[in-house]
């Protein structure tokens, strides 16, 4: 866990944004209610992670914490992990409006790419207890002086009410995909349970 929680943070660092931070407890807690995704490297080394978050009462779904280990970067993880996650989360949570609050360029071309639409902070969940966790972000005071209306991130939403699967996601693995998880043992689901 303090890998993952090391790479989360340089990487904000290193792109100059803000980032909501989590405890090893809370990355955790997900990984124990079956909330979380890894990927490994056929040698068992940590490549990539990303989790599940719920908000008002489970009408709202955020994919949260995307990241990919330095050294796996630049192969095609990042979207296969985002992919994952997405479809895990909308059969698990089949009425949900999936959304996300991001800063990065290739979290928004992905996110695209699944359906998602930039949308104003008024469509996204209004539960007070997300907006808390912009408090560790270093933009939080532009976020409260806008009213929770606006900041640097661009809000995004799936509404599966909404949206039709996307044509361009493939329901099969194609050939790139089988040369990524041959090079990544699996992408996989945390379902420990408590």
């Amino acid at each position: 866990m303090p890998a993952i929680l090391k790479e989360i943070e340089e990487s904000a660092k290193e792109r100059g944004t803000g980032i909501a931070k989590r405890t090893a407890t809370y990355l955790e807690e997900k990984i124990n209610e079956g909330k979380a995704v890894m990927a490994f490297s056929p040698e068992g080394e940590w490549a990539g992670f990303c989790y599940i978050e719920t908000w008002s009462n489970k009408t709202y779904v955020a994919n949260s914490g995307l990241i990919v280990s330095r050294k796996f970067r630049n192969e095609g993880l990042a979207r296969k992990i985002k992919e994952f996650i997405f479809h895990y989360s909308r059969k698990k949570y089949p009425n949900a409006k999936l959304f996300g609050l991001t800063t990065g360029l290739a979290v928004m071309k992905i996110n695209s790419s699944l359906g998602y639409k930039p949308v104003t902070y008024s469509e996204l969940t209004q539960d007070d207890v997300f907006w808390s966790g912009c408090q560790s972000c270093v933009n939080f005071e532009i976020l409260k002086s806008k009213e929770r209306k606006n900041c640097l991130c661009t809000a995004m939403l799936y509404n599966p009410n909404e949206v039709k699967e996307p044509e361009n996601i493939k329901k099969t693995e194609t050939e790139d995909d089988q040369k990524l998880f041959s090079k990544f043992k699996k992408i996989r689901t945390m379902l420990w349970k408590k």
